[in-house]
């Protein structure tokens, strides 16, 4: 085997200058399950990819297609979906948001929820959104506790389903000032349309601690 390639190539890394070398950076680490759902929770997510020049996308799509990680499906469905770093598919991105959803992943059935109700990529039906908000603010997404509350104040959904929202929205906890009064706004809502007993139980602790 000619050495004279190796040498070749050799020779025009060293005589590449340093400022370009520099330009490369350093390759950006897979995004950590904690990591997502930080950016999840502040709606970060596709901005973040773009930011990291779209470094990521091949390990994005195997953690999604091959591992079958929520997380990693939810993302990559909302790349397609939106078009970012990769050819625009709506059909499959909902797909793919619809697959992390089905595993559990609150960003997933959160954000599915609010299409539905907002006619977000498919076809408007506030019903079908209950649902999936029901399920992502039993397991503590604020944005689906508030979401589900205002559907159900606004007559869809089932009276059945007033105790969970207000319990829900009574031990919810954020920083947010504007997130309190939202949910003081709702609580007195609900509270109109709720007997005092059923109140009473929603706000009861399953547990001294």
């Amino acid at each position: 085997m000619s050495l004279r390639p190796l040498i070749f190539a050799i020779a025009l890394c060293s005589a590449m200058p340093v400022s370009a070398l520099e330009e490369v950076g350093d390759a950006v680490p897979v995004y950590s399950e904690n990591e997502l759902n930080r950016m999840f929770v502040s709606n970060s997510h596709l901005q973040q990819v773009q930011a990291d020049d779209c470094q990521l996308v091949q390990d994005i799509e195997a953690r999604a297609i091959r591992v079958e990680s929520p997380s990693y499906q939810f993302l990559y469905g909302d790349m397609l979906a939106w078009g970012v770093c990769v050819e625009r598919d709506v059909e499959l991105g909902v797909h793919y948001m619809q697959s992390a959803a089905q595993q559990g992943s609150p960003a997933a059935l959160e954000q599915l929820g609010r299409y539905y109700a907002r006619g977000t990529l498919v076809q408007q039906d506030r019903e079908r959104a209950i649902p999936y908000l029901r399920e992502a603010a039993a397991m503590g997404n604020v944005d689906a506790r508030i979401q589900l509350a205002e559907l159900l104040l606004s007559n869809y959904g089932s009276p059945l389903d007033f105790e969970d929202a207000y319990r829900w929205l009574y031990n919810t906890v954020t920083a947010s000032q504007s997130t309190h009064n939202q949910i003081a706004r709702l609580r007195r809502g609900l509270e109109s349309r709720m007997p005092a007993n059923v109140i009473a139980r929603a706000k009861r602790r399953d547990s001294f601690w």
